[in-house]
């Protein structure tokens, strides 16, 4: 795992100390080697940067930037499958200098150029230059797990896993985009393609970018998209047959991630997801593997005791820490640094210790991501397809004429709200879910921390609503269930979770790896009925069948929990100085995006124990925060 940061200035005004100053920013992604090019073409001055963190091929032969004739290469990932492509490449003549998939994503580019990314099998963001083409190419994985961004204005391109890189340059421009601020705080994080500054973009997930140097023109194209994955044909298989072809195809994907020459741990939570994965790969090795999990002291919100029983029962060396508000206190001033973009899923601080409590043994650490989101996991599924079910009952005029009169009657006015937790959300929400159109609306709707509503109430400007992918083409899907998973595996999945576990763990040097992630498993899980996600009320059907062969039942069965820690309680006691804080009137006035009266009146309701979401509160507060450390 790495950091890359790059240029290509036509004003020819770049040097190498801005390079060098820009890979000092990402030096937390990989600090056991670095390496930088600079040159002078015809048409701009190009850098390429490279901070290492070495995981395959420990000798200096797996440096970075790579060369192979014209072409030279900074990537950040692993292609898990390299070993095969590399057969292939040696089959055509190829000669290999080190044992790094590096140096074979490189020369498979300069045998199939941007079609070789299909052959590729992994996490990765890949910045090639051509310099007899005078071309720079940008490539990003299809789930989009390993970050890219770029930006572009006044003749300056620049690129880099983190956005904090572009700080070190003296001629980017930071401006806020108002209306990706609106979108952040709608959701909670920053949604592909789109960056909190202007002139600066996200490179999306299963996306190419090229960059004509010659013409200054850039190109961007789609190579592979999940929505395509889902409107392909169903496959027709029995129980027995989906259960065995499911287990086969997770072994082999759970078992690419383990090829490393560090060590590898497993994140284990207890629950289904990260128990399969530990469970698959502990069953093949009589080496114990180290398994981390973080607890709370909190009733409710503590999971270590079933990761302990599990971990117990699967023989692994287990490891885990309890998280405190102190452990808070530490890392929240922390949080603006490592997410240099507006962030504000709470998790991120259990998510940033258990990285820290995995470095002091490993170097690498697989994680459960993507199995909700894929085998269809969430509660939020099955609520939708109940209220959809509810809905179709209704006549379309009464269910207008419902929405009306909703329009007509503010929240405030309903008489028992003061007792019903967040109530004003939930009205919202009901209203907008009247007028959904099909299951992926009601997810959008129901993905929403503020309502259209509230948002024009919180925000101090206008804003333009910015199309997302909640809003793309989905009426080929065969089925709602199938329609919500394709959303939120490129939404909620993409943006929100891999940018957290991405963040988290790069920020103690730690390679985080997604073995739910594998293309092998989302290709063949999109075509699989959904019959074997929910069946009779039961989520992800299928991955339990398979883990209660290596696991007992009475191990697992126990109600879904979240990672998130107690930030009601945490907010209302030892924490509530940050909303006193940055949620004071001098510091909204003072910078003027919000409605000062609309915040301070959340944050009494909230710090006097009425129903008020805290999350809603928490997402201006990492606004706060991330404004006040880079702006």
């Amino acid at each position: 795992m790495c950091g890359i940061v790059g240029f290509c200035d036509f004003t020819k005004r770049s040097s190498l100390d801005n390079l060098s100053e820009m890979m000092k920013r990402v030096k937390h992604r990989g600090s056991d080697a670095y390496g930088q090019s600079y040159q002078d073409s015809a048409t701009a001055t190009v850098g390429l940067g490279h901070q290492r963190l070495s995981i395959l091929d420990l000798s200096n032969e797996g440096r970075q930037p790579m060369s192979c004739e014209n072409l030279e290469i900074v990537y950040n990932g692993e292609v898990y499958n390299f070993q095969e492509i590399r057969v292939e490449l040696e089959d055509l003549g190829y000669k290999f200098h080190s044992n790094s998939d590096t140096e074979v994503v490189l020369n498979a580019y300069h045998h199939w150029g941007v079609e070789s990314v299909k052959k590729f099998n992994g996490m990765f963001a890949i910045a090639i230059f051509d310099k007899r083409e005078e071309r720079l190419t940008l490539i990003r994985d299809r789930a989009g797990v390993k970050p890219l961004y770029w930006y572009l204005k006044d003749g300056l391109f620049l690129f880099a896993s983190e956005l904090k890189s572009f700080h070190s340059h003296p001629n980017f421009q930071k401006e806020i985009n108002r209306d990706v601020l609106a979108l952040y705080l709608q959701y909670g994080y920053v949604m592909q393609p789109y960056s909190i500054f202007k002139s600066t973009e996200q490179l999306e997930a299963g996306h190419i970018l090229e960059l004509d140097l010659k013409s200054q023109t850039i190109e961007k194209r789609e190579y592979w998209s999940i929505i395509d994955c889902y409107k392909k044909p169903l496959l027709f298989l029995s129980d027995n047959e989906a259960i065995n072809k499911t287990e086969e195809i997770l072994k082999r994907s759970f078992n690419y991630r383990m090829v490393s020459d560090v060590p590898v741990g497993i994140f284990l939570s207890g629950g289904y997801d990260s128990s399969l994965v530990t469970a698959l790969l502990q069953s093949d090795r009589d080496k114990k593997i180290n398994t981390f999990t973080i607890g709370f002291k909190e009733r409710g919100y503590d999971e270590s005791p079933y990761a302990k029983k599990v971990a117990k029962h699967l023989g692994t060396n287990h490891h885990d820490y309890y998280c405190s508000h102190k452990d808070a206190l530490e890392i929240i001033p922390k949080l603006a640094e490592i997410y240099d973009e507006p962030f504000a899923d709470d998790s991120a601080i259990p998510t940033v210790l258990v990285s820290q409590l995995a470095r002091e043994k490993v170097t690498v650490t697989l994680s459960a991501d993507g199995g909700d989101e894929i085998f269809a996991g969430y509660d939020e599924y099955s609520n939708i397809l109940k209220m959809q079910k509810r809905f179709e009952y209704l006549p379309n005029i009464l269910k207008s004429s419902i929405g009306l009169a909703m329009d007509s009657i503010s929240p405030n006015n309903v008489p028992f709200n003061k007792h019903l937790y967040n109530f004003e959300t939930r009205y919202e929400k009901i209203r907008t879910l009247l007028s959904s159109k099909n299951s992926a609306q009601m997810l959008k709707y129901r993905s929403q921390h503020f309502t259209d509503n509230q948002l024009s109430n919180l925000l101090n400007f206008n804003r333009v609503e910015l199309k997302t992918s909640f809003d793309v083409d989905i009426n080929d899907i065969k089925d709602d269930l199938s329609k919500m998973l394709a959303i939120d595996y490129s939404t909620y999945m993409s943006n929100n979770i891999l940018t957290k576990v991405d963040r988290a763990t790069m920020s103690v040097g730690l390679e985080g790896r997604e073995p739910f992630l594998d293309r092998e498993i989302i290709e063949f899980a999109s075509q699989l009925p959904s019959k074997f996600k929910y069946r009779d009320g039961v989520q992800k059907w299928i991955l339990k069948e398979i883990a209660h062969k290596y696991i007992p039942k009475e191990l697992m069965n126990r109600p879904k929990m979240g990672f998130s820690p107690p930030m009601t309680e945490w907010f209302r006691d030892e924490l509530k100085e940050y909303f006193l804080d940055y949620l004071s009137r001098e510091k909204l006035d003072k910078e003027g995006y919000f409605n000062t009266d609309e915040v301070i009146k959340m944050r009494d309701e909230y710090l006097n124990g009425k129903n008020v979401t805290v999350k809603k509160l928490w997402s201006i507060l990492m606004f706060q925060m991330w404004h006040e450390r880079w702006m």
